[in-house]
């Protein structure tokens, strides 16, 4: 017999502090898994509504499925953070976009009718595991030229949006930089990051304990200038550097997923609605530009206009690759509706763990504007590739309302 659809809202989402990857790093010596733990913990703590039993899967990223990220992680995390045996768990991958598949995925089993109840999220170390340990690209991708070499080199595709796109000049990716870390720290000063931050109890060999409260990416009053001297490492007389490009990251996330009639029945909050999702191939060699198909694709579905959406969480892989988003779109670099706590370049981004930040930043400046009643998550992908997810504010007075061109008519 015929299913219906159901609403699938977002519950809750938590992550650890982001550290640098690295020896010198906060989590040099603290696992992976660790982390993704720590987050799923914190989930059950801090929603003591929600039966652990009552958690259908645990679906969590990682873009280097070995070592302390391997073994299905996801049910290994489930296991370890104290949920019950009853509760399953899977891995998933799509590089930057590994907790945005999560997410999208475990909520198509939600609106299904698989699961009431999902926990997603992702992580990535990349101290322990660097961007591309292991891989062997077949050799049909060169030999056959089936996509250009630079397309394995995430710093090299940037430099291609640069050429593709020369009215993104180097000083407008710079200035785009600088507005991320001034918004950023301007968030953390008006306490907008810290509630939804895991604190992560650390161990090195020489320094002993610690406990990991805030981001440790973040540079805090960054100018022009200081960009301005800056290598560029991809290309000679370049204008990727490592100032307007997220860095090297260690980092988890997780959130808790849950149909609408599930929420109601246990008393969880609904802090955002799914309202589509997306996600589009591109030529390789130039993958920042992922979101922009991905997003027009989202929007077809959802039967909205770009227009409709009010605030943006747009993942800062590369400064280029958000403006080329925003020049499409004719968004101006410093719309306020932009990034409004800052965004990768300053905060950091562990590969698999980012697209949970941008939604848990996008429910908490939900429920800062209730003026605004749709929001957007989007995110490029390598291998070329773009995500993009549509929320609704449940706090705009039109919350639940059908307003789509296809309703209207």
């Amino acid at each position: 017999m015929p299913r219906p659809i159901r609403d699938v809202v977002f519950v809750d989402g938590v992550r650890t502090p982001f550290g640098k990857a690295g020896d010198k790093g906060m989590y040099a010596q603290t696992r992976a898994d660790d982390l993704v733990i720590s987050c799923i913990r914190e989930l059950v703590r801090r929603n003591p509504q929600l039966p652990p039993d009552r958690v259908d899967d645990v679906a969590i990223a990682a873009t280097t499925q070995a070592g302390d990220q391997g073994l299905t992680i996801g049910r290994l995390a489930a296991l370890l953070s104290g949920l019950p045996r009853s509760v399953p768990g899977f891995a998933i991958d799509r590089m930057c976009a590994g907790a945005m598949t999560a997410v999208t995925t475990t909520a198509s089993g939600i609106a299904f009718g698989a699961y009431d109840v999902v926990i997603a999220g992702g992580v990535e170390h990349m101290g322990h595991h660097p961007m591309g340990q292991g891989v062997d690209p077949n050799p049909r991708i060169v030999a056959e030229k089936l996509v250009d070499p630079s397309a394995l080199v995430m710093g090299s595709t940037a430099e291609n949006l640069h050429d593709r796109y020369p009215e993104i000049t180097k000083e407008r990716s710079d200035a785009f930089a600088a507005s991320s870390q001034a918004k950023l720290a301007a968030a953390y000063e008006n306490e907008k990051i810290q509630p939804d931050l895991v604190p992560v109890a650390t161990r090195d060999a020489d320094r002993g304990w610690g406990l990991a409260t805030s981001d440790e990416p973040p540079r805090p009053g960054t100018t022009m200038a200081d960009l301005a001297s800056l290598k560029t490492p991809f290309r000679p007389h370049g204008r990727v550097t490592a100032g307007n490009a997220a860095g090297l990251n260690d980092g988890a996330t997780a959130c808790i997923l849950a149909s609408a009639d599930t929420a109601r029945e246990l008393g969880l909050p609904a802090r955002m609605r799914l309202v589509a999702y997306a996600f589009a191939g591109v030529d390789p060699e130039v993958m920042g530009v992922g979101p922009i198909p991905a997003t027009e694709k989202a929007l077809r579905q959802a039967g909205l206009t770009i227009g409709d959406i009010g605030l943006y969480e747009l993942n800062e892989a590369f400064a280029v690759q958000v403006l080329a988003f925003l020049d499409h779109f004719g968004i101006a670099d410093d719309d306020p509706r932009v990034n409004e706590y800052g965004g990768a370049i300053a905060v950091g981004h562990p590969l698999a763990s980012s697209g949970v930040r941008l939604m848990t930043q996008l429910a908490r400046q939900f429920a800062e504007h209730p003026e605004v009643r749709y929001g957007l998550t989007a995110m490029c992908i390598g291998i070329g590739m773009g995500g993009a997810v549509i929320w609704e504010n449940p706090h705009h007075p039109a919350y639940g309302t059908d307003t789509s061109k296809e309703a209207a008519a």
